[in-house]
């Protein structure tokens, strides 16, 4: 059986992916991709240095093993990597109430009034942000927290009004003096870094480094894009001796990363949108380049899979406005007709972005990448290991069918460490759809 969102005639999955691309990935059974996780496989701290983590090697059912330092010598020569620059803020506010208790805010995104996050990031005096909020039973009406803060200029004051309830978080209007320190200076100096739920032990300042990117800049990210942790600048330079040029996107990576999978099978799920920006010079890139493509993250696989299907969009709409390019969660699988070529619809997102006379496009995404879908863009993916039953597990498993098990079983054995703080693998993919 084929599925109607992909095109006649063209090579699909390996054989051990067609069990799971006869049915629509909503009826996908979470349960089926769980796996024992020992608790002192949990990476808690970074890895001594950035590179020196581990590299599992996936090909075709081979597996092998080596370092982050030398990932080149596993990437064909001339490929693009592409990786998520997105900047990790500190996105968690605790406010402390004269009883002793405590209410935090976990800062998740600006609210719709501002048209992207760094215009939101640059608000001075106020702002309104999207936040989930830690003992909301507590919050009466009409009390306002306050919390003081210090900068390099002297003391500070923060303090939070609730607005409204938006679905599972709240809208909150935030004000602080001094009045001429900006949103994203003031989330440097009250936050707290965003280490992810698993990690038992508050941030220090060893996380202030390591829970970022050496290449990272756009704040906006509550959670960091942890395959790129590993890369350092005697990586980079490597690639570049074979020629593999690293290109840079940005999708600010939003909570629902972690949120747990709670429902029996997929369709009960809901993915948070989240936030790309995608500069015209790397779509032009990317649509005249003839090798193969690697992404950094899952994060990085989902722009630029996003940006196909927001390019479809546009060859349907081509007057569509900027402010209509999203992407639901099951769109692409519910396409009725075949889809045209990837290198067509490049042609059309930057045809559109000349008649906008844009530079960047911005939009937001819901994708989730399950088995069933057939990439577009993805040659090889590099990725940390993700939680049991989660999304970013079913999207290795996108690429890998079964074999993910094989493979997660193989770095348990073996003392792999996982999840954000980590090692990771690399995943070499052979059945995307041509370009």
């Amino acid at each position: 059986m084929v599925l109607a969102f992909d095109r006649p005639g063209l090579p699909l999955a390996k054989p051990q992916q067609l069990a799971a691309v006869i049915m629509h990935p909503s009826q996908l059974s979470i349960s089926d991709f769980h796996y024992e996780l020992p608790q002192g496989s949990i990476a808690n701290v970074p890895s001594s240095e950035r590179d020196l983590s581990r590299l599992l090697i996936w090909d075709e059912g081979r597996m092998t093993e080596d370092i982050y330092r030398n990932i080149a010598d596993h990437l064909p020569g001339g490929s693009m990597i592409v990786l998520n620059r997105t900047r990790v803020v500190e996105a968690r506010l605790i406010f402390e109430k004269p009883s002793g208790g405590k209410i935090e805010l976990f800062a998740l995104e600006p609210s719709d009034e501002y048209p992207d996050i760094t215009t939101a990031m640059r608000q001075k005096a106020t702002v309104r942000w999207k936040c989930l909020v830690g003992g909301a039973s507590k919050w009466k009406k009409g009390w306002i927290p306050e919390k003081e803060f210090h900068t390099a200029d002297g003391p500070g004051r923060l303090r939070a009004s609730l607005r409204e309830r938006i679905n599972d978080s709240f809208l909150v209007e935030l004000d602080w003096t001094p009045e001429g320190l900006n949103f994203g200076e003031i989330l440097q100096a009250a936050g707290q870094v965003p280490l992810p739920p698993y990690i038992k032990r508050p941030p220090n300042s060893l996380d202030h480094e390591r829970y970022q990117t050496i290449y990272a800049e756009g704040a906006g990210s509550v959670a960091a894009p942890t395959a790129g942790l590993h890369f350092t600048e005697k990586v980079f330079n490597s690639l570049m001796e074979k020629e593999i040029q690293p290109s840079f996107v940005t999708l600010h990576v939003g909570a629902g990363t972690f949120k747990p999978v709670k429902s029996d099978i997929m369709n009960g799920h809901t993915m948070h949108a989240e936030r790309i920006e995608v500069q015209k010079s790397f779509i032009q890139k990317m649509r005249d380049h003839k090798k193969g493509i690697y992404l950094v993250g899952t994060t990085s696989l989902r722009t630029i899979e996003s940006l196909y299907w927001l390019g479809c969009k546009i060859m349907k709409d081509p007057l569509i406005p900027a402010s209509a390019l999203s992407l639901e969660q099951w769109d692409p699988y519910d396409v009725k007709v075949n889809t045209p070529p990837a290198n067509e619809v490049l042609h059309a997102v930057v045809d559109w972005m000349d008649r906008n006379g844009s530079e960047v496009l911005h939009a937001r995404t819901s994708l989730i990448v399950a088995p069933g879908y057939s990439p577009r863009f993805t040659d090889g993916l590099i990725t940390n290991f993700h939680q049991p039953q989660s999304t970013l597990l079913l999207l290795v498993a996108a690429l890998m069918g079964d074999e993910w098990k094989r493979m997660y079983a193989e770095a348990i054995t073996k003392g792999f460490r996982m999840l954000s703080y980590g090692d990771g693998c690399l995943i070499h993919y052979r059945s995307r759809i041509p370009r």
